[in-house]
C-alpha cells in the first residue's frame, strides 16, 4: 500500500479500532442484522436470535451508547421500547453486507435463502467493492497510503482533482471509468 504506513501501536489513530469497539462481537452484528430486517423490541431479538437476557441488555445499552440504534417508548404502548437504526447504525449496512458476502464466499457451503436483491430490478446485489471517487472499482493493488497534503499527487509527478463520488441510487458505466482511466 505504497511508501507509508499506518501507525499500527496508534489505535486512536485509526477508524478500526474504534469501529471494532463498538461492533467488534458477534451478538452486535447479530442485533444490528436483525434491526435491518424490521426486529425493534427487546422481546424480538430475544426470541429471535436465541440470545441470553443479561447479553441482549448489555448489547442494546452499548449499540444505543454509541448512537447506532436509538432507543424510544412505542407509540401505541408507551411502556414498551423501541430499538430503530440511526442514520449512524444504516451506515454499517456495506460493511455488514462485505462480511457476509465473505461468509458465502469463504465460509460452509451454502445456499443463500433468501436471496438479497436490488429492488428495483429484484436480481441479485453485487458484490460489495472499493469505489475510487470516480466510480472505478479498486483492486488491494490499487490502494496507498499518503499524508493529507500529497491528496491528489500522482507519483509521475502530475495533479488529480476530485470529481464527484457516485451516490446511493446512481448508475456508474465502469466500462467507460475504466476506459477514461487508462488515459
Amino acid at each position: 500500500m505504497g511508501e507509508i504506513r499506518e501507525p499500527l501501536r496508534e489505535l486512536t489513530e485509526c477508524g478500526l479500532p474504534q469501529a471494532l469497539e463498538v461492533m467488534g462481537e458477534r451478538w452486535s452484528f447479530m442485533i444490528l442484522r436483525a434491526s435491518f430486517n424490521g426486529l425493534h423490541h427487546f422481546e424480538e431479538f430475544l426470541t429471535e436470535l436465541g440470545i441470553a437476557r443479561n447479553i441482549l441488555s448489555n448489547r442494546l445499552a452499548k449499540l444505543v451508547e454509541h448512537g447506532i440504534l436509538g432507543r424510544e417508548p412505542c407509540a401505541d404502548d408507551r411502556r414498551k421500547i423501541e430499538y430503530r437504526l440511526t442514520p449512524k447504525g444504516f451506515d454499517l449496512l456495506p460493511a455488514m453486507l462485505a462480511l457476509r458476502q465473505w461468509g458465502q464466499k469463504y465460509g460452509a457451503e451454502m445456499a443463500e435463502n433468501p436471496v438479497l436483491v436490488d429492488e428495483q430490478d429484484r436480481l441479485p446485489i453485487g458484490p460489495i467493492s472499493i469505489l475510487a471517487h470516480d466510480g472505478r472499482i479498486l483492486g488491494h493493488q490499487d490502494l496507498a497510503l499518503v499524508r493529507p497534503e500529497d491528496l491528489g499527487k500522482r507519483t509521475d509527478g502530475s495533479s488529480a482533482s476530485a470529481k464527484s463520488a457516485p451516490e446511493a441510487g446512481d448508475v456508474v458505466d465502469l466500462k467507460a471509468a475504466k476506459t477514461a482511466a487508462a488515459g
